[in-house]
């Protein structure tokens, strides 16, 4: 009963990951109405790197978007312990995708629970899709961003002008990785 249950939801996820040109418009970053402060601060995002078939995703509330080298990037930090570090270490693109406050369950699970121990799609239900570039947004999201990675370096902690930081936030010295990527499309659900 199971596998026949698992087969059929593998089959609708196939019908899905079909579909997904017809829910989502491609805008330019110019055209993003979002408060960005906001939407990465309070409202947090996925980040997903890897392929429909090996990706990894985590819940971030840390990063930004704006304009470096004369092009629009978005900046994520991920520590070298969490599991998506490596999948961002080995792709050249990662997704930043936003949702809804009423998928903040996803976005809890996701940010609680180890992709390595755990599939986070099955068990949130998340319906992966493909970007041209072959980069894993979902079907739940209300916006996507998808990025080249252009830079990537550890903060280093001898930048710091202040004890405060490295003391609260890196009490065990395990400090993130800087990601900057140029951001190549910008998605978002139609209504």
């Amino acid at each position: 009963m199971k596998k026949g249950f698992f087969l059929i939801l593998l089959f609708f996820n196939f019908l899905n990951m079909n579909a997904q040109d017809t829910t989502f418009k491609e805008i330019s970053i110019r055209e993003l109405q979002d408060n960005v402060v906001k939407l990465i601060g309070d409202d947090w995002m996925l980040i997903t790197a890897g392929s429909i078939d090996s990706c990894n995703m985590m819940t971030a509330s840390w990063g930004g978007i704006g304009n470096l080298w004369n092009t629009p990037v978005a900046f994520i930090f991920i520590r070298p312990q969490r599991y998506t570090y490596q999948f961002t270490e080995s792709e050249n693109y990662f997704t930043l995708t936003f949702f809804e406050e009423k998928d903040r369950e996803i976005l809890n699970f996701c940010g609680s629970t180890s992709g390595k121990y755990v599939n986070k799609i099955e068990k949130t239900g998340l319906i992966p899709l493909e970007t041209e570039h072959k980069n894993v947004y979902y079907k739940q999201a209300r916006l996507v961003i998808e990025c080249e990675k252009v830079y990537s370096d550890f903060i280093d902690p001898q930048g710091f002008t202040t004890k405060e930081i490295p003391e609260n936030i890196y009490p065990k010295n395990d400090f993130h990785k800087m990601y900057i990527g140029k951001i190549l499309k910008v998605l978002v659900r139609e209504k």
